[in-house]
C-alpha cells in the first residue's frame, strides 16, 4: 500500500511540473486505469474495522487464570505449553489450546521464566589470549579406530594455542583422569612451562564425563598449574 501512494505522489508531482499523466504512469511502468483505482484507494479511508464482538469460544477471566495457575505450578512451571496440553490431554483434563496457552502466558510475560525460581542466567567463559609460547594450551581425548570392531585407543592430545606446537601426547586403552594429568604434568618439564603463566583449556566436548576429570584438576593443582573448561 504504501508503494502505491508513493507512486501516485511521484505521479502527481510530474505532472506538477509540467509532465503528461500517461507519461508518467508509463514511466513506472503502470497503465491509465490502474492509477485511477490506486487515485481512487488512496483517496478512502481504511473501511476496515475487525470483530463487532467477542468470539463465542473466548476464554473468561477465570479460565485465563486457571490457565496460569496451571503453568505456574510445581508440576508444570518448567514445562512450554507444547508439552502442558499434551500432559493435560493424558489426564483427561482439556482447559485450553496450546495457540492460547503461549498468547495468555506472553501477556502475563511468563512465557520466558515462570515459578519461584531464581532466573537462570548465563555468565560469558573466561577468554584467555596467548602472545608467546607455554602461555595457553588446550588438551582433548580423541578415539582412535582399532581393528577389533567396537574397540577404540584413546589419543590424549596436548596442543600450545600460540604455535599450534605438540607438547605432549599419548595412545591408551583406556580413558582415565591420571593418565591425562601424568601426561600434562610430563609435558610441563620438558617444555620447561612456568606454570605461575600457563592456562590449560580443556576442548573435552562430552561434558558428561567432566566429572571422572576433577581428580586431574586436583593433580594438576598441585603443580600450580590453572585449569579452565
Amino acid at each position: 500500500m504504501e508503494d502505491r501512494l508513493k507512486a501516485v505522489e511521484l505521479i502527481r508531482e510530474a505532472v506538477g511540473r509540467g509532465a503528461r499523466r500517461v507519461a508518467a504512469a508509463r514511466t513506472l511502468g503502470i497503465s491509465m486505469r490502474t492509477l485511477q483505482r490506486w487515485e481512487s484507494a488512496a483517496c478512502q479511508e481504511d473501511q476496515r474495522r475487525g470483530p463487532h464482538g467477542v468470539p463465542d469460544n473466548a476464554l473468561s477471566e477465570a479460565e485465563r487464570a486457571l490457565v496460569i495457575a496451571v503453568a505456574t505450578s510445581a508440576m508444570f512451571r518448567d514445562l512450554p505449553p507444547s508439552q502442558i496440553v499434551p500432559i493435560l490431554a493424558d489426564f483427561g483434563v482439556y482447559l485450553a489450546s496450546e495457540a492460547s496457552f503461549y498468547r495468555i502466558l506472553r501477556r502475563a510475560k511468563m512465557l520466558a521464566h515462570r515459578g519461584r525460581a531464581r532466573v537462570r542466567t548465563h555468565s560469558r567463559p573466561n577468554e584467555y589470549v596467548a602472545n608467546g609460547l607455554n602461555q595457553v594450551w588446550s588438551w582433548d581425548i580423541t578415539y582412535l579406530r582399532s581393528l577389533i570392531r567396537g574397540s577404540f585407543y584413546y589419543l590424549y592430545l596436548v596442543v600450545d594455542v600460540w604455535s599450534r606446537k605438540i607438547v605432549g601426547w599419548r595412545v591408551h586403552e583406556s580413558e582415565s583422569p591420571e593418565l591425562a594429568a601424568v601426561l600434562i604434568q610430563e609435558a610441563v618439564v620438558r617444555e620447561e612451562a612456568n606454570t605461575e603463566r600457563l592456562v590449560l583449556h580443556s576442548d573435552y566436548t562430552d561434558k558428561k564425563q567432566m566429572p571422572k576429570y576433577v581428580r586431574m584438576f586436583r593433580l594438576l593443582k598441585e603443580i600450580a598449574l590453572k585449569t579452565s573448561a
